[in-house]
């Protein structure tokens, strides 16, 4: 006998929103969003060093998770994405290295600039120390 028109269909189930998707999760480290998560607080500017930074790099640091995920806007053009590493934490600052990676080449690539925004894990919450953000190439 064939199923009946009203039968739920065979495939599995779409995840609901917010279940433990990872990197689907307000403020969990994952895949780069545009938007900042919700209940993010912007880090004030007296902890935030971006002189590393080219002028017009986005200067965006928020925390999350009882500051233990730094949620940072980025850069990334083409067919770049944009990724950022904690690369030194003690006991005054964190140092945030911003990398955009390159497509494979011999790809069309559209000219757009997009400001994504990526997280990065702490190993401890960030409290008062500063962020350093550096640019690498």
């Amino acid at each position: 006998m064939p199923p009946s028109p009203t039968a739920p269909p065979s495939s599995s189930p779409t995840p609901a929103p917010g279940s433990s998707k990872p990197g689907s999760q307000p403020g969990v480290p994952g895949a780069p969003r545009q938007e900042v998560p919700e209940g993010s607080t912007k880090l004030p500017d007296k902890q935030l060093d971006a002189s590393a930074l080219p002028a017009d790099y986005p200067r965006e640091v928020y925390t999350s998770n009882g500051g233990t995920i730094l949620n940072i806007r980025g850069q990334e053009g083409g067919c770049g994405h944009a990724t950022a590493e904690a690369a030194q934490q003690d006991g005054t600052r964190v140092t945030v290295n911003l990398t955009e990676l390159k497509g494979q080449t011999g790809q069309m690539c559209t000219m757009d600039i997009r400001h994504p925004v990526i997280s990065v894990a702490l190993s401890a919450p960030l409290g008062e120390r500063t962020v350093v953000l550096k640019q690498m190439r």
